[in-house]
């Protein structure tokens, strides 16, 4: 039996310690936004956060996770959307939509580390692969979240 703390709750689950994380979450949990893609950490459609930084559920065993926060697509904006999800929105990011959620899930990883990303800040953090090749704007919405006045409100309270 493991106990971890997902999206602020503690959920026990009786898993082997070396299932992945991804199986976890969504066979377990019914988190279903996180998604699987290639199974060996290369595509980033699994990307969830365990104590703030972004990581590859599908390679993640469950056990790792224990004692530590883990964040999902699902809890990502508590209550409603995130600034990052509402920017994918509006800058029309997704086409399939399939790696989308681990795409926003690398890009808060990214804004937390870095308010002010630059482009070159943006190619190296997001190794997330888009079949449909909308990096363009995924650019341009990590750019509208960092120059946001709810942005510069969020990183002078941290601050």
């Amino acid at each position: 039996m493991l106990k971890l703390n997902v999206n602020g709750k503690l959920h026990q689950v009786d898993v082997e310690p070396d299932m992945p994380l991804l199986w976890v979450l969504r066979d377990h949990l019914g988190l279903l936004g996180t998604k699987y893609g290639c199974g060996v950490a290369l595509c980033g459609a699994c990307t969830v956060h365990v104590d703030g930084a972004p990581v590859r559920s599908c390679v993640v065993p469950a056990s790792a996770a224990v004692g530590k926060a883990v964040v999902t697509i699902e809890g990502l904006g508590g209550s409603g959307l995130h600034p990052l999800q509402e920017a994918w929105i509006e800058h029309e990011v997704p086409q399939c939509g399939y790696c989308q959620t681990g795409m926003i899930m690398s890009a808060a990883a990214l804004l937390a580390q870095k308010p002010k990303p630059s482009d070159a800040d943006i190619d190296r953090a997001m190794t997330n692969l888009c079949r449909c090749g909308t990096y363009t704007r995924v650019r341009e919405a990590i750019h509208a979240v960092a120059a946001s006045p709810a942005s510069a409100a969020a990183k002078k309270a941290q601050g």
